[in-house]
């Protein structure tokens, strides 16, 4: 009788060929399936290779089972990473928030502190007597290789749509202020330039948080915008008017604009991001077939159990193409069919308790279930007595 390692292609894909304990397994498995379905009694019409390729199966199954609990757990800590040469198979990855902070970069592009994408600071040169003006046509870049450009036209070829004004700098200027310098004033000339406040002893200072100064400066935007609301502007369609209508010098020259371009989300305009070609789902997750020497017993038994279902479902194919063999006198009635729908069975209710077993071993479960097991320990705990009114230290 040859030996699973003396045999040329003993399996159709030899996934596991190489496996020693593979090869030692699958010569037991061979008398295994052959004693369990008979043939001591009927010859049993299946063929080492045969039994062999429902072995390889099994085991294929078996990773599949596994792997997707683990995609399950681990994808959103892989994502992004690069497929090439990697195999995540039989390792246990860090948890990371790359996927929370890549979810939450769009919420810090919209508030202008950060994000995959940037702002492009833009001008439009401002005519006497002209209030509109076209945000597609008259923009221009500020800066750059297209300075002077139309902000528009420099946009790449596929990615150009609807333009967004973030902030428009058209503000009437500020007048200058100056402070007298005698006792009354020294204290809010400190206040108001260096963050100093006095309280009681003229001698001492206390410093200011921040805050504060974020604070006046919103409201003097605010102060500047309401109380001085001559100097604004509107976007109508494509067309930005602005208010006054320019027409002397000082409302003349350059009014600068910062905008944001359509977004590519597959081409952060602020870098240059390989993670786009990474791992994009469960369908690139870089996993292999679970080496069969890595499996434990109870994995080896359910490859076991699996590998006779997938045989007696063949052996009932085989046997079905003949329903009725004659012999002196009489017909032999083969049981095809009964194999054939008791494989397929007992494949099923494997495949189902496997599923169940590995559903309460996500992450996600694991946790529910370790905060359960605290909150029912502290249960317990509140029951100890204390003796002589004294506390029990634990650890």
């Amino acid at each position: 009788m040859p030996l699973f390692a003396n045999t040329i292609s003993p399996t159709p894909f030899g996934f596991f060929d190489s496996d020693t304990q593979f090869q030692e397994e699958a010569d037991g498995m061979v008398i295994f399936v052959k004693r369990k379905l008979g043939d001591d009694v009927l010859s049993v019409e299946l063929t080492r290779k045969e039994i062999w390729a429902c072995f390889e199966e099994a085991c294929c199954e078996y990773s599949r089972l596994i792997h997707e609990t683990k995609i399950t757990s681990e994808l959103t800590n892989v994502l992004g990473l690069s497929t090439g040469s990697q195999d995540f198979t039989n390792k246990y990855a860090r948890q990371t928030l790359e996927f929370l902070l890549r979810k939450a970069e769009p919420y810090a592009t919209e508030a202008y502190v950060g994000g995959s994408f940037n702002a492009t600071m833009g001008y439009v040169d401002l005519v006497n007597g002209q209030q509109d003006y076209d945000i597609y046509s008259d923009v221009k870049v500020l800066s750059g290789s297209n300075s002077g450009s139309v902000v528009y036209d420099t946009l790449p070829e596929g990615s150009k749509g609807k333009l967004k004004i973030v902030e428009i700098f058209h503000f009437e200027p500020l007048a200058a202020q100056t402070f007298l310098l005698n006792a009354s004033n020294i204290t809010n000339f400190l206040a108001t330039n260096f963050n100093y406040e006095s309280y009681v002893n003229s001698t001492v200072f206390y410093v200011l948080p921040i805050f504060e100064d974020v604070l006046r400066r919103g409201m003097l935007e605010s102060a500047f915008r309401v109380r001085r609301s001559n100097y604004s502007y509107e976007v109508l369609g494509s067309k930005l008017r602005i208010y006054p209508i320019p027409t002397t010098d000082l409302q003349l020259g350059k009014m600068y604009i910062k905008l944001m371009p359509p977004h590519n989300p597959y081409n952060p305009s602020s870098y240059t991001d390989q993670s786009v070609y990474g791992i994009s789902g469960p369908n690139n997750f870089p996993l292999e077939n679970i080496p069969f020497k890595t499996v434990n017993q109870p994995g080896r038994q359910w490859i076991r159990q699996y590998t006779l279902a997938l045989c007696r479902e063949l052996l009932g194919l085989i046997r079905s193409k003949f329903q009725n063999i004659p012999i002196p006198n009489a017909d032999l009635q083969l049981n095809g069919e009964a194999l054939v729908s008791q494989g397929r069975e007992d494949k099923d209710k494997l495949i189902t308790q496997m599923k169940e077993f590995l559903a309460n071993l996500t992450h996600a479960k694991l946790l529910e279930n370790d905060a359960l097991a605290a909150e029912n320990l502290n249960k317990q705990l509140r029951y100890i007595p204390m003796p002589l009114g004294k506390s029990i230290t634990i650890g």
